[in-house]
């Protein structure tokens, strides 16, 4: 991965973030997190 192409990628992450602030209120966000948290126990549970 090029310097450019990372730099795209996390410009579009943190646009997608602004949006979901303003527009959302964070729901997306929080969302993602908890189903983030859920397969992270899960994963741990086939440990």
């Amino acid at each position: 991965m090029t310097n450019p192409i990372a730099i795209a990628l996390g410009g579009l992450v943190l646009v997608g973030l602004a949006v979901d602030f303003w527009s959302y209120d964070w729901s997306g966000t929080i969302f993602l997190a908890r189903k983030m948290a859920d397969l992270i126990e899960w994963l741990a549970f086939w440990r």
